[in-house]
């Protein structure tokens, strides 16, 4: 099993080990302690090593941070853990804040806090640069310092030192030495001589590459500097870059030389301010810094042939495995399972085809109101047995060489009510809006985002996520910088990789969202139409929708033929791929409606 169902903190745990922290702050001065959910190089997945918050707090989120004052303590979380952080956290040990409506900055304006400390190394340049802006003219001021949680934190784990292997051409598509050209004349035009990567996803993308130095994302936590001369210094464990052979390009230091490597710099130097660390801009003292995107972030997001031809294979494998899934469970007494059985199982399914090297995030398979907790995962605490008439919300993927997955599905246990039947019908419907929509090119994800909010917003409903992420070809599940958001303002491009995920849930009571995964290309060409580019979406997952679910008399005739076709699709491309038994059902789960 590549997924566990530990509880790795309890919310008890919390209360000696924040009064542990005050006691580290006094000791260095500071009235406050900042304790971001991140590492040093920002990802969404931690090494167990970096897990500071999750160990201090119990919350197991993805996106969040607290912060530790002397008489009070506050833990800021998103829409999607509202309901997950008062679960796992002792709410008379912290105060839980609703963000972004509530900003760091504005907490720290109302508290009596003068001296703030923070880890330059877990707070990114950009960051630490609009919080000073808030608190500036103010008796208030942040101080950078050694990571106190480090120092209370005993059994803290060693950082990960496994080997890296390559990602063969045939399916990265592309060479390190042409990628490493492509970077070079972008480090030129920005006015640099080298550029500062700090990016786990983006140094694997470069060097062709991928590690196991985190859950789940196949990365290894690396820094890099790259010079317009095409030479690379790569900073990390020596052991592990062995695959990479003798190359004059690449220099392999140990992690600790970076810091003196960052102090050798001269000239100017390109810097993604909104990823890498404060740290990386106070060392940088004898170079120029050059405020600019991490060039490798784009290339990587627009993939090419090879790596989009890698991700429908994969689909289609994850695709059969998903329905071999579906079928044993329509085959099961309902009773007799629990969430836990269920992830196994799927597991399972994915693991007998031979090609899966892990899972691309912990399952998140809630029952009735587990459902409603957008990322769920089920402990050996949590575990609830399934039940009649309840929704069941399966959200997962797979890690294969040739490509990332990432699925949900929403299966009704027995006979939905029409609440939940009404509510997935405006889901599906916005699901499809996405999936059919054409725009021109400089179209960004925030203005395709309200087409699949607008069925629910009919009813008053929302949901407090985004509609869709980017996803890498064996690489980070959500990958950036395409969004389907309304905060995302970045045109979308041919070979960009999106997630479709609208959803909705009710709090106490079941959680819905359909997920498939599609790729941005060129829109057929169509008569009468203006002379423009256009583009549209290509459907990447082939798995049935619940058509238990729908109320087929709420659906247009066009959302009608969609779904219809894409049953067909499904069919068509899964159908041969199923045992005898998977398939006998899957002709009855793709039937029109």
């Amino acid at each position: 099993m590549f997924q566990t169902f530990d509880v790795t903190a309890r919310p008890e745990q919390a209360a000696p080990r924040v009064t542990a922290l005050r006691s580290a702050m006094r000791d260095v001065g500071v009235d406050a302690f900042l304790v971001p959910r991140a590492d040093a190089h920002q990802g969404e997945y931690t090494a167990p090593c970096d897990e500071r918050l999750a160990w201090l707090t119990g919350f197991t989120g993805s996106a969040g941070f607290a912060v530790i004052l002397a008489g009070e303590a506050a833990l800021f979380t998103d829409g999607r853990y509202t309901v997950q952080v008062r679960e796992q956290c002792d709410g008379e040990i912290f105060d839980f804040i609703d963000w972004p409506a509530t900003g760091l900055g504005d907490y720290l304006l109302k508290t009596d806090a003068k001296k703030i400390g923070f880890d330059p190394w877990l707070h990114t340049i950009d960051e630490i640069s609009r919080l000073k802006s808030l608190l500036k003219g103010t008796d208030k001021e942040l101080i950078p310092t050694p990571n106190l949680v480090n120092r209370i934190w005993q059994d803290r784990p060693a950082r990960p030192a496994n080997p890296v292997i390559k990602q063969p051409f045939e399916l990265s598509g592309k060479t390190s030495e042409e990628k490493f050209v492509e970077i070079g004349d972008a480090i030129r035009k920005s006015g640099a001589e080298a550029v500062v990567l700090t990016l786990p996803d983006s140094i694997c993308w470069l060097l062709n590459i991928r590690g196991t130095d985190v859950a789940h994302n196949p990365v290894v936590q690396a820094f890099a500097i790259l010079t317009t001369d095409g030479k690379l210094s790569l900073f990390d464990a020596r052991e592990k870059y062995d695959a990479l052979g003798p190359d004059p390009r690449i220099s392999v230091h140990s992690r600790d030389a970076f810091s003196a490597a960052l102090s050798e710099l001269t000239g100017p130097v390109l810097v993604d301010i909104k990823t890498a660390p404060e740290a990386v801009k106070a060392l940088l003292s004898e170079a120029e810094l050059v405020a600019g995107d991490d060039p490798c972030i784009l290339p990587k997001a627009c993939k090419n042939n090879a790596e989009l031809e890698g991700a429908r294979v994969a689909h289609l494998r994850d695709g059969a495995a998903m329905v071999e899934f579906l079928y044993w469970l329509s085959e099961q007494p309902i009773e007799d399972l629990t969430e836990i059985e269920v992830v196994k199982k799927l597991e399972a399914f994915r693991g007998a085809t031979g090609a899966l090297k892990e899972i691309s995030f912990d399952t998140i398979c809630g029952t009735g109101a587990h459902g409603a907790i957008v990322h769920y995962r089920v402990t050996e605490d949590t575990n609830s047995a399934l039940h009649e008439g309840e929704l069941l919300l399966i959200d997962s993927g797979g890690q294969y060489q040739d490509g990332t997955t990432d699925i949900t599905r929403t299966v009704a246990l027995g006979d939905p009510g029409f609440e939940e039947r009404a509510a997935f019908t405006a889901v599906l419907q916005g699901m499809i809006g996405i999936s059919t929509t054409r725009f021109p090119k400089g179209v960004a994800g925030a203005h395709l985002d309200a087409l699949a909010r607008a069925p629910l917003w009919r009813q008053g409903r929302d949901y407090d996520h985004g509609t869709g992420h980017g996803v890498g070809s064996y690489l980070s599940v959500h990958e950036g910088p395409q969004r389907i958001s309304r905060l995302s303002t970045l045109p979308l491009r041919p070979g960009m990789i999106l997630s479709n995920e609208p959803g909705y849930y009710r709090e106490g009571k079941f959680g819905i969202r359909i997920e498939n995964l599609i790729v941005v290309q060129e829109a057929p060409a169509l008569d009468g139409a203006d002379d423009r580019t256009m583009f549209a979406f290509e459907t990447l997952t082939f798995v049935p929708i619940d058509r238990n679910l729908i109320l087929a008399d709420e659906l247009a005739p066009w959302e009608r033929d969609w779904l219809n076709s894409y049953h067909a699709e499904v069919w068509e491309k899964i159908g041969p791929r199923v045992s005898e038994e998977a398939r006998a059902w899957l002709r009855q789960a793709v039937a029109p409606v």
